[in-house]
């Protein structure tokens, strides 16, 4: 936690963000717009988590990063969908959202691998 700070910042928010009730707004009528919420939240914090990992690293460990950056984030958001869906009243989990969440992490890892950890080391 003290290594990766804003990483942990990151995916507290995104654990507090997801059990708590949300207030209608406007922006509830248009079409999807949660998804795409979803999968902001998720490719955010992937970028943090690789922009941590590079600037703490000189090399990239692949193994770590897979299990860091993207196994977790993924794991961590089916986990919070099932939350929603078996221990809340008030949210539920949806398969669309989770899908959203991993196709965030994963365009994260992309840009980490392809942008962020490169352009850092140099």
């Amino acid at each position: 936690m003290r290594r990766y700070p804003l990483s942990t910042a990151c995916i507290v928010l995104i654990l507090v963000l997801s059990f708590v009730h949300t207030p209608h707004t406007k922006l509830d009528d248009v079409s999807n717009i949660d998804k795409v919420a979803h999968f902001l939240m998720y490719f955010l914090t992937g970028c943090v988590i690789w922009w941590e990992y590079a600037r703490r690293h000189s090399r990239a460990d692949v193994l770590r990063l897979l299990l860091l950056a993207v196994a977790a984030p993924i794991l961590m958001s089916g986990g919070i969908e099932l939350g929603q869906e078996f221990l809340t009243g008030y949210r539920g989990g949806e398969w669309a959202d989770f899908a959203a969440n991993a196709l965030g992490v994963i365009t994260a890892a992309c840009v980490g691998r392809a942008y962020i950890f490169p352009r850092f080391r140099r």
